[in-house]
């Protein structure tokens, strides 16, 4: 049960930086004129900021040293922003899907690949 009570905590704490890039993608696109791809993309790597303290100290509980837990962490965030920004720029250019709903999409498959790559080796705890 305890990936299940992480995963929540990792999603409520996602939410956060959620929040900062659907307020960038908005402004951005409706605001500036920029496309989704790009809006989404700037405001997915401002969230993860907020995103990596709360999961180091709140969803993991990490012992790692930051040198080590967030070059980790930006390394899986790095591939994720590849697969949200791709995503979105494939999603709305390519198949004109609306950038609300592409990016609703490119949210769900990143919080399981980000989810995943932290558990797994970014906050991975050392073995006993």
């Amino acid at each position: 049960m305890i990936i299940f009570r992480q995963f929540l905590r990792f999603a409520a704490v996602g939410a956060t930086g959620t929040l900062i890039q659907y307020s960038i993608l908005w402004a951005g696109v409706e605001f500036l004129a920029a496309p989704a791809a790009l809006a989404s993309g700037i405001g997915y790597a401002l969230g993860s900021v907020a995103n990596y303290f709360l999961n180091y100290f709140f969803t993991f509980e990490s012992g790692k040293s930051h040198a080590e837990a967030a070059s980790k962490y930006y390394i899986v965030i790095g591939i994720g922003w590849c697969i949200n920004t791709g995503l979105m720029w494939l999603l709305t250019h390519h198949f004109g899907l609306n950038y609300w709903v592409a990016q609703l999409l490119t949210t769900g498959i990143g919080l399981i690949w980000n989810f995943m790559g932290s558990r797994w080796w970014a906050f991975k705890h050392a073995a006993a």
